[in-house]
């Protein structure tokens, strides 16, 4: 046993582990030559590799019954979610949310493990790769109302791009319905009655399409890998997208990205939920509001891209003055983003308003939210605030008729895409944007 391994073997003493055995990683980010990064390793850090962004569950997102009840959640129930990560490395930690709890949430035991096969959205983990997750040392933990909490240290082999399982057990469940979670998974967990942190399946366990909870998962990498935020609406949370399969735009693009050495210590995280918008709450924060919570304050990230806007022109009135108003308003909401990141050596990447004519809800008979909508695009291209332009409006629009979206990229609401139309949005955007890069002179001042 080395000492690398001695000392964090003690970190974690009386942990439930077993011999995890996955690929060979390389360096602590999961490329390249060399050994992994040792807890005590010069130059590393804490990295964001998988995010979801935390929100009040509504009345249709609950979890199913039995587990919601007239005044407490998940009472005497393990949950088992599987999350897709980016970066991979050995040593992990996870982050629960209680954001949005109207009481104390008491978490009674929580583990981690490869899920059966790899896959997402199965409710089977691989033998011999359960590793019990701990707090302070402690196998439990209670996170406040509007807290969260974050785990210790565990020594668990993650390969990029990787799924992972994390099962939580709930003992009294938590007392109020008002709790934390991430509706727009697009990827299947699995409630049971009882405790099943260990078990490596559950059989006639309840599915839901939500997550509940768990709002990060980090990895101790070098410091040369960092992670990209992406701030969006539900075509960046995957609306269209195909469940359990991973295929929303921003893992499309991690794929890309994985497959260059020069962009491959990369972690991309979504930081995006359906119906949010930069200037009013409505589905979840607003994105001003949650800047600080959801990219200023996750771990390793150095670079910020932002796809947001139609919401809040789709919901503004159809009218001159309205739209122009809206328009205006979401701009200087962009300038305020691209200020306070840059503040924290954050380069900031603007995305253009993908099209929504002969949307039911948005697109207006006398074309005033597209004209807002063109507005913004022009700003977003030629003021030069954003530190680069990814043209999904050029990329989604259809040449015939510029204001809806191509026929083969639309879901048939047109608003939203298809998996080939993700698929599109990640190959227009370059690579060579999160190549590694000192900052310009200057950067930062406005």
């Amino acid at each position: 046993m080395n000492r690398r391994t001695s000392i964090f073997s003690l970190l974690v003493a009386g942990a439930l582990t077993a011999a995890v055995v996955t690929p060979a990683l390389g360096a602590g980010d999961g490329h390249g030559p060399g050994g992994s990064v040792s807890p005590t390793e010069r130059n590393a850090h804490w990295v964001s590799t998988w995010t979801s962004m935390p929100q009040l569950t509504e009345p249709g997102n609950m979890p199913p019954a039995p587990f919601t009840r007239a005044d407490s959640v998940m009472t005497d129930a393990t949950l088992r979610q599987t999350v897709h990560v980016s970066a991979g490395g050995e040593h992990i930690r996870l982050r629960f949310s209680n954001a949005f709890g109207g009481a104390v949430l008491p978490i009674t035991k929580v583990s981690v493990a490869l899920p059966q096969d790899g896959k997402a959205g199965t409710g089977a983990i691989r033998a011999g790769t359960t590793h019990r997750v701990t707090f302070q040392g402690r196998p439990s933990v209670s996170v406040p109302a509007g807290a969260q909490a974050v785990s210790d240290p565990l020594d668990f082999r993650l390969a990029p791009g990787s799924n992972l399982t994390a099962t939580v057990y709930l003992a009294a469940g938590q007392a109020s319905t008002a709790i934390t979670s991430h509706p727009g998974s697009r990827t299947t967990s699995y409630l049971r009655a009882g405790d099943h942190v260990g078990d490596a399946d559950l059989p006639g366990a309840t599915p839901t399409d939500h997550w509940y909870f768990l709002s990060g998962v980090e990895v101790w990498s070098r410091s040369t890998t960092s992670a990209a935020v992406v701030l969006g609406d539900s075509l960046t949370d995957g609306r269209g997208s195909t469940t359990n399969m991973n295929d929303r735009w921003p893992d499309l693009l991690l794929q890309r990205l994985k497959d260059e050495p020069a962009t491959a210590g990369t972690a991309l995280v979504n930081q995006a939920a359906g119906g949010n918008r930069l200037l009013n709450d409505g589905l979840g924060p607003n994105g001003l509001a949650r800047l600080d919570r959801d990219v200023l304050a996750q771990s390793g990230v150095d670079r910020l891209l932002v796809f947001e806007g139609i919401n809040d022109i789709g919901t503004a009135e159809a009218s001159p003055a309205a739209q122009k108003q809206v328009a205006a308003d979401v701009i200087a909401a962009y300038e305020q983003i691209i200020t306070r990141a840059h503040t924290q050596g954050i380069r900031v990447y603007g995305a253009t308003l993908t099209p929504f004519g002969g949307n039911t809800g948005y697109d207006d008979p006398d074309g005033h939210r597209e004209e807002a909508r063109q507005t913004v695009n022009s700003w977003i291209r030629t003021s030069g605030r954003f530190d680069s332009v990814l043209d999904f409006d050029r990329t989604a629009r259809d040449p015939l008729a510029p204001r809806t979206l191509r026929p083969s990229m639309d879901t048939g609401d047109h608003l939203h895409l298809n998996p080939s139309g993700y698929r599109a949005l990640a190959d227009a955007v370059p690579a060579r944007l999160f190549r590694q890069a000192p900052l310009p002179r200057g950067f930062g001042y406005n």
